[in-house]
């Protein structure tokens, strides 16, 4: 099983701004398929996704509030960023990858207010621990098999002994209470080179969205009929 995963949003609970963080898990039932639809939907939207991606400036005052150059460099595609998509993009996205039976998708939203001081005093140590609730949670209630696991993230927001920590802290605490039966795998990737995360990161930007502005019905059901979004997980209950 290898499992993608992408995060929106921050951990803190004292930005009103913020009110929810968010994490997608792209469970690949097939890899190659995943790739390969990747692929043709870049193919097929290069010049819009072009046109996405430019500086974004305050309509009144004209300052950059966003800088462009994210998915393309020197007019070349780079990557996929869901924080560049508009909703037409979005729903373009979802309307092709539902289409796709060959990955699973599951979110944990973590609401912020309900977080502990010490919970955001070490967002790192946080993020790890959340990742550990949601997969044992999910194995636990059956919606993940029990087998070998490989967990791959971007590595944009993680230092180096937090990468080593996620690993070793699955192993102990999944295996030792005898949540998993087999080992975990935990590596970090530069997005760029890794188009399933990628895959992740438009997700985890569509529920993101949702939360923060609405909108996106339409496109949660769609998955979830296609039975492709299995689960939403709630952080803290």
């Amino acid at each position: 099983m290898v499992i993608y995963i992408d995060e929106s949003g921050s951990i803190n609970n004292h930005n009103s701004a913020s009110r929810y963080f968010v994490i997608a898990l792209v469970n690949a039932t097939n890899k190659e398929s995943l790739k390969r639809a990747y692929k043709r939907f870049v193919s097929s939207n290069h010049n819009t996704l072009l046109k996405l991606d430019r500086n974004r400036s305050h309509p009144k005052t004209g300052k950059i509030v966003k800088e462009g150059s994210r998915m393309f460099s020197d007019g070349s595609f780079r990557e996929l960023k869901g924080a560049y998509f508009d909703k037409d993009m979005k729903e373009n996205f979802v309307d092709f990858f539902s289409r796709k039976q060959s990955f699973e998708l599951y979110y944990i939203r973590v609401a912020n207010k309900k977080l502990t001081e010490q919970q955001c005093r070490n967002t790192s140590h946080a993020f790890n621990y959340i990742i550990k609730y949601a997969i044992e949670f999910l194995i636990s209630n059956g919606h993940l098999p029990d087998e070998y696991c490989s967990l791959q993230l971007d590595n944009r927001n993680e230092k180096a002994e937090s990468r080593m920590f996620l690993q070793d802290y699955l192993n102990t605490e999944l295996v030792m209470n005898k949540t998993a039966s087999d080992m975990f795998d935990v590596t970090y990737h530069d997005s760029a080179k890794n188009s399933l995360v990628q895959i992740a990161d438009v997700f985890s930007n569509l529920y993101y969205s949702h939360l923060q502005t609405g909108g996106y019905d339409r496109e949660l059901r769609k998955l979830e009929n296609a039975g492709i979004l299995k689960y939403i997980i709630n952080y803290p209950e």
